[in-house]
């Protein structure tokens, strides 16, 4: 049987779940032609080259190229389309097609704890994730607000009265991700309940200081590594199909 090739496509990507989880996911299944590399570019004008490769059949897309890949694709799933983020592409019959399925993901992750009573949301962060995390809300109908660096309501200017309000709170940013543990991005953390279900899309280290300070006050956290998986397994029927 001819090689099969896989891979993530990102910048300075020194860990990556993906990679561990696809080559255990081979070895599980007896895949011995299966290979997943990095493609670990510096901008994204040089994945061409690996877009050109007649063994690819599927990559991972993360930080900073969930957008600037979509160019360089033959289409788009509806999800990624409206979206506006690709973390997933096949070949497929000579043809690139990108898809989210951090959308899926996040979905199921967000399905876990949530009750009547999250109808509104904070996003903190305005990334590939943040978009993903956006269109699941509004498919729930959840209320939501986005806090950045360059929104209308900032780290800087977040009221205690907002936090108090959203029972949700997603942390799409990578502060605080390994080696920087220690870090987190600004926030009321005095407003947090014991009613605020707190996600962290971060999965390394399994629980951020974000989480930490949020447990402290009550709050139900979970990190990224759910939706992590569940993404990867979506990714891998996507390929398959």
């Amino acid at each position: 049987m001819e090689k099969q090739e896989f891979g993530l496509l990102g910048k300075n990507i020194s860990y990556s779940f993906s990679k561990k989880y696809f080559e255990e996911k081979f070895k599980k299944l007896f895949l011995k032609n299966h290979s997943y590399n990095f493609f670990d570019i510096s901008e994204i004008e040089n994945v061409t080259p690996f877009l050109e490769n007649p063994n690819l059949i599927g990559m991972n897309v993360t930080i900073p190229y969930k957008q600037a890949i979509i160019p360089f694709l033959d289409g788009l799933s509806d999800e990624a389309q409206q979206i506006g983020a690709v973390n997933c592409v096949s070949f497929q019959n000579g043809k690139k097609i990108g898809y989210n399925t951090d959308a899926f993901g996040f979905e199921k992750t967000l399905l876990i704890n949530k009750k009547d009573y999250h109808k509104k949301a904070l996003i903190l962060g305005d990334g590939g994730a943040a978009k993903a995390v956006r269109y699941i809300l509004n498919k729930h109908n959840i209320e939501h607000q986005t806090i950045s660096r360059k929104s209308e309501i900032t780290f800087e200017n977040l009221s205690e009265d907002l936090v108090k309000d959203s029972l949700l709170i997603i942390q799409t940013t990578p502060v605080g991700t390994f080696p920087n543990v220690d870090d987190f991005v600004q926030f009321p953390f005095d407003a947090i309940t014991d009613k605020h279900y707190v996600i962290d899309l971060i999965y390394n280290p399994s629980e951020t200081a974000f989480l930490k300070k949020s447990a402290e006050k009550g709050a139900t956290t979970l990190n990224g590594f759910y939706m992590l998986e569940q993404q990867a397994e979506r990714a891998w029927e996507i390929w398959n199909s």
